[in-house]
């Protein structure tokens, strides 16, 4: 093996010609128009344009795969994970061709593939499986026979389904049927593949996956679990290695039946099997990802084990040398996933040219895994996935605390991205509990998340940040007393007297109430992230200046901040507050997009709920509704248009 296409993008495509570099092999990059200038295609040896920004008419498209491994001598193809990584055709095509595919045979990608056939492998194998029917479901009637003898609540699932798409959790009856036609029409729409099965629904469950490695030479093993039960619609957010609620027998137990699985299809390369566990640690098999995940760092930080490099390393034949129990489980490492959208108005989706792009300092505590650059441009062609933020710690309470100070100095600007609702995960009660099941976004956040909870402390802090950030600047451009009088707002708070004194390699801060702090004095102007050491704890802050006062971030909390003379702010309170404009008559674009559809035309009666037009970003589609009873005035787009944030798509009279 001398040269490895990667046939895929972003952060994992840097990530495998990391471990390709390591061993000292060739890379090629693949790069539709939307990636010409990616990170990606700047770390490769060469790269190959493989068509339009879509991925249907680029990344999966095989032939163009195979052309560019002809055009570029490549021997061996490793496919990341998404876009062809699962594709047993895709395989077979690499086979006939004489190149390398660095994953699994064909017959294993097919075998576990599909959910039904993959769970008669996995009983036959001697896996616990979920109780559950089988068979193809022809119906909704059959759907709600089926349910009654299994015993609500049921799962009801697309066969080729995954991501969350064709699952539907049923209750009682009517939910059966409205189930089985949900799932079944999301498994044709998104896969082409309309089967439907029932299986019992696990209460309180949690999602745990064991990582396996297995070689041609009849070797498999398991490389400890992962737990995945912090999930948003189906979604992974936040990873960590080990499990908080396994034990060791339940490790063991799941490990066995993971390998068992591996060796019954003939595995030879690294996987995830994927299970269920139920309140009592009972275990169920769910599916086999036949590939390399995205949490895969967790995995390596507690074992030290390159997982791609192995990859390759088992596709050019390599016997793995370790034996089972000399892999080890070395402290804990957590993994959050950094999007490019807004949890502040319900996730949606964004992009743009990443003006800031700085992660926090790496090293043996601290990785990010990225595919972006600061400059560098977020499109809405593809997942919106800018980094993978992984800490290490030598318990679960260290990596916890290394995520959340590692996410408060994680600085992003130029596109919406969700370091505020990461920070509030980890920094939850019942997350750092290990309390919590795949409900648990759901129940932390039931209106939606709208900024994690301020304490007395944190405004305390917030307060005395902003008054520290407002002395240092007001130094650099007149002269000031030694002590300087403030009134402070943080937004939604009352407002707070205090004085600023500079001491030597200190600012001391008297409040009106309560206790002075001592702030070790570290902020330089300008920056966008300030670092303050009060009592021996160092405090991470995101600053905005806005046109008067700023907004802090830390922890999850975000809040507007006035620092004001007594005097200015005395006067400020006499000021009306500013109505904001009436956008009622108006349809505007959340996100930049593609229009799939556009359901209204001028002199339409609309009322309130009616689809109006269909947004595709980001491999999402949004359906926009109108939000008042009106007639369609006017209609600036068209389908196919492509359209900007904040772009006015419609207007009612």
């Amino acid at each position: 093996m001398k040269k490895i296409l990667i046939a895929n993008r972003g952060e994992i495509a840097c990530r495998v010609m990391r471990a390709a570099k390591k061993l000292g092999i060739a890379t090629v990059a693949v790069y539709s128009e939307a990636d010409r200038h990616s990170l990606h295609t700047r770390m490769a040896d060469e790269a190959v344009h493989i068509g339009p920004s879509a991925s249907a008419e680029s990344y999966l498209v095989m032939a163009k795969i195979v052309d560019a491994c002809e055009k570029t001598g490549a021997d061996a193809v490793h496919p990341g994970y998404g876009f062809l990584s699962e594709n047993a055709a895709f395989r077979r095509l690499l086979d006939e061709k004489g190149i390398t595919f660095i994953g699994p045979s064909a017959s294993a990608i097919e075998a576990m593939g599909d959910k039904i056939s993959s769970k008669k492998l996995a009983m036959e194998a001697g896996v616990a499986t979920i109780p559950g029917h089988l068979g193809v479901i022809q119906d909704a009637q059959e759907a709600v026979t089926i349910a009654r003898e299994i015993g609500y609540p049921v799962m009801i699932k697309a066969s080729a389904g995954g991501g969350g798409k064709g699952m539907r959790i049923a209750h009682n009856d009517a939910e059966a049927k409205v189930g089985w036609s949900s799932a079944a029409s999301e498994g044709m729409s998104f896969f082409g593949d309309d089967r439907v099965f029932i299986e019992k629904f696990i209460e309180q469950p949690r999602h745990i996956e064991i990582q396996v490695m297995a070689d041609a030479h009849g070797n498999a093993f398991w490389l400890n679990e992962r737990e995945c039960s912090i999930q948003r619609r189906n979604q992974k957010v936040v990873e960590e290695a080990p499990s908080p609620f396994l034990n060791p027998e339940t490790r063991k137990a799941m490990g066995d039946q993971a390998v068992a699985l591996c060796q019954a299809v003939g595995y030879a390369s690294a996987g995830t099997v994927e299970f269920v566990v139920g309140k009592n640690r009972d275990f169920y098999f769910l599916e086999m990802n036949t590939r390399l995940q995205v949490e895969h760092p967790v995995t390596e930080m507690i074992t030290g084990i390159d997982l791609a490099e192995w990859m390759i390393r088992v596709a050019r034949g390599e016997k793995i040398p370790w034996k089972q129990e000399e892999i080890p489980l070395k402290g804990w490492a957590m993994e959050s996933r950094l999007y490019a959208e807004n949890p502040y108005r319900s996730f949606l989706p964004s992009s743009g040219r990443l003006t800031k792009f700085r992660p926090p300092k790496q090293g043996k505590h601290v990785r990010v895994d990225t595919g972006v650059f600061e400059g560098g441009e977020v499109t809405m062609f593809y997942d919106p996935m800018i980094a993978k933020l992984v800490t290490w710690g030598k318990d679960r309470n260290k990596a916890a605390k290394r995520m959340g100070e590692a996410l408060d100095s994680f600085l992003i600007r130029g596109c919406g991205h969700n370091i505020d609702f990461l920070n509030a995960v980890v920094r939850h009660p019942r997350f750092l509990s290990g309390n919590f099941t795949t409900s648990f976004i759901d129940e932390a956040f039931p209106e939606g998340f709208n900024g994690a909870p301020m304490s007395d402390a944190d405004c305390h802090l917030f307060a005395a940040a902003a008054a520290c950030i407002e002395r240092t600047e007001r130094a650099l451009f007149q002269a000031q007393p030694d002590v300087q009088g403030l009134v402070v707002t943080v937004a939604g708070e009352e407002p707070v007297s205090m004085t600023v004194s500079r001491q030597p390699g200190i600012l001391l801060v008297e409040p009106q109430l309560g206790a002075p702090l001592e702030v070790a004095e570290s902020y330089r102007p300008g920056d966008p992230l300030a670092t303050f050491e009060v009592g021996g704890e160092k405090h991470h802050f995101q600053i905005e200046r806005l046109a008067e006062g700023f907004e802090l971030a830390k922890g999850g909390v975000r809040r507007r901040v006035l620092v004001r003379s007594p005097r200015v702010h005395e006067l400020g309170t006499l000021l009306p507050e500013k109505a904001p404009p009436d956008l009622s008559r108006y349809l505007i674009a959340q996100m930049p997009g593609l229009v799939l559809a556009v359901d209204a035309a001028v002199g339409d009666e609309v009322v309130i709920g009616d689809t109006l037009l269909v947004l595709e970003a980001m491999k999402m589609e949004n359906i926009m509704t109108a939000e008042r009873d009106g007639v369609v005035k006017v209609v600036n787009v068209s389908q196919g248009d492509t359209v900007e944030a904040n772009a006015v798509l419609m207007e009612f009279e």
